[in-house]
């Protein structure tokens, strides 16, 4: 197993922590918040991947990138993988329901679970989360907060007046 580094990277929405694990981005997390995991073990590093992560999240924000190419590693249950996996499908200027049209043809626990996985994701924007919109137009939430999920819907053209991104 690579060790692990971390490095940090500018943003609008503020410096985001980066995680990384030889050439692979492992965790990418807005600094000095509540959820912001701690360094643990992890070297301060510089490298390649870091590089990459903080030119691809400029390009990102001046609007000159809609996807990210980068070598990931998602760690977690086999039900969090495919949430995580799905996420990456949801194209740069969609807004998707958490629901899906679940509630004629899927528990509600399903809601719950694919709301718990996406909470956990572990790699903020480039895994876009924040794409995630609730059924009735109101936010799912955003472990980050929902200004920056407004920012970053705002910014990927999402139709915000359809579906309003309220204070919950």
């Amino acid at each position: 197993m690579n060790s692990e580094s971390y490095g940090y990277a500018a943003t609008p929405l503020g410096r985001v922590l980066v995680f990384t694990a030889g050439d692979e981005l492992i965790g990418l997390h807005f600094d000095a918040h509540a959820r912001t995991p701690e360094l643990g073990g992890r070297t301060s590093g510089s490298g390649a991947t870091l590089n990459a992560v903080a030119e691809q999240l400029d390009e990102y924000f001046r609007e000159v990138r809609t996807g990210f190419d980068l070598p990931l590693r998602l760690e977690g249950t086999p039900f969090q993988l495919a949430v995580w996996s799905a996420l990456r499908e949801i194209p740069f200027w969609a807004d998707v329901d958490v629901c899906g049209g679940c509630r004629t043809h899927r528990p509600p626990r399903a809601v719950r679970a694919v709301g718990a996985a996406n909470g956990r994701n572990p790699i903020s924007i480039v895994v876009p989360c924040h794409r995630l919109i609730g059924a009735n137009g109101i936010s799912t939430g955003y472990g980050w907060g929902l200004e920056r999920k407004r920012s970053l819907l705002e910014l990927e053209g999402a139709d915000l007046e359809r579906r309003p991104v309220r204070p919950g």
